[in-house]
């Protein structure tokens, strides 16, 4: 089983989203196979294949509102630039939230993260490039 500490390690090498895929490598040798993020609250939720779970919640996080109206452009546009590392972790986070972004789900085994608005419609689905 993984632990916390494990997850803030592997955490803290992240300073952009240029970083993400050697983070997922990272959570993926851990034996996670599914990490849930809330963007209001910053909650991370992380899962074994035995549905064992972790929760992390950041110590210092902005204040967050969840836009009413979801934009899988405005998302899109968002991902790409943090992607590019252009971007730090809440920036992108605050940017997810004014383009509806309730929570996004990495799924460790498809290699994908699927982005969700509040009613649980898909805006946004992309495949992880390996690290």
């Amino acid at each position: 089983m993984f632990t916390i500490e494990q997850i803030k390690r592997a955490e803290a090498e992240i300073k952009t989203g240029a970083d993400f895929p050697n983070f997922i490598k990272k959570l993926k040798e851990m034996g996670i196979v599914r990490n849930d993020v809330y963007v209001s609250n910053g909650l991370s939720i992380y899962f074994d294949s035995e549905d064992h779970s972790q929760q992390i919640s950041p110590t210092e996080y902005p204040d967050v509102v969840i836009n009413d109206e979801s934009s899988a452009e405005k998302l899109s546009h968002s991902l790409h630039i943090h992607q590019k590392g252009e971007t730090d972790y809440f920036t992108f986070c605050k940017q997810a939230a004014d383009a509806g972004v309730e929570k996004w789900i990495t799924d460790l085994e498809e290699l994908t993260c699927t982005y969700l608005d509040a009613e649980g419609n898909e805006l946004v689905k992309e495949k992880i490039k390996a690290a």
